[in-house]
């Protein structure tokens, strides 16, 4: 049974989001801005306001832990859109050819319910998927099994009877992929477009240059 659907994560597949745009300017040594974002503003740290967690809460929790870092750590949010790069024009490249051969297309991410409003007002290429699940609307966050399970219960409801092994789920963290392979989907462990378009026509994908 050939994969029917694509579901793209949109952080480093699609949207150019890097917390190291903004601490450049703030930290400039880089052993110091790597010392911060792995001990301080980590990742686990993120996917709570992504998993629903108030951006204000997350924030006033951390500076209790980390009061001589307080300055830094209200930046991430509070100057959020600076980590923003624009989008993988590569990526949006993708998208036209999937769309174009008419495969249905969906979105997963990992994002803040608070956050993501600014990424559907400025990239117009997120309104081009039939739906999205957003991990701070849901409350839950990948790679918690549970996301899957509401994303293709998602999926069916716009293309009735579909089966997990007819769903192809791109993101460039493999933990992601890896729980998307588990939930029955094909994973597509994004390095490059060049590398997960082979991937797809690899699956079966035939669309145009």
């Amino acid at each position: 049974m050939k994969p029917k659907v694509v579901v793209f994560d949109f952080g480093g597949v699609l949207i150019d989001w890097n917390p190291d745009y903004l601490y450049r300017k703030l930290i400039p040594d880089a052993d110091e801005r790597r010392r911060f974002l792995t001990e301080v503003c980590t990742m686990d740290w993120v996917v709570r306001q992504d998993a629903g967690q108030s951006i204000a809460s997350g924030t006033e929790e951390l500076v209790a832990r980390f009061p001589h870092e307080a300055e830094r750590i209200r930046a991430f949010y509070g100057r959020w859109e600076e980590m923003i790069g624009g989008v993988f024009a590569e990526g949006v490249a993708l998208v036209d050819k999937l769309e174009a051969a008419g495969v249905p297309l969906f979105g997963l991410t990992n994002w803040s319910n608070e956050t993501f409003p600014y990424a559907w007002e400025h990239f117009p290429v997120l309104r081009r998927f039939r739906d999205i699940v957003v991990s701070g609307r849901v409350k839950l966050a990948k790679p918690d099994p549970r996301i899957y399970a509401e994303t293709g219960a998602r999926i069916e409801r716009h293309v009735p009877g579909i089966a997990p092994n007819e769903i192809v789920f791109i993101d460039d963290n493999p933990k992601n992929t890896d729980a998307a392979a588990a939930a029955g989907w094909h994973g597509v462990h994004h390095t490059s477009a060049e590398a997960t378009e082979a991937k797809l026509r690899a699956l079966g994908f035939a669309f145009g240059d």
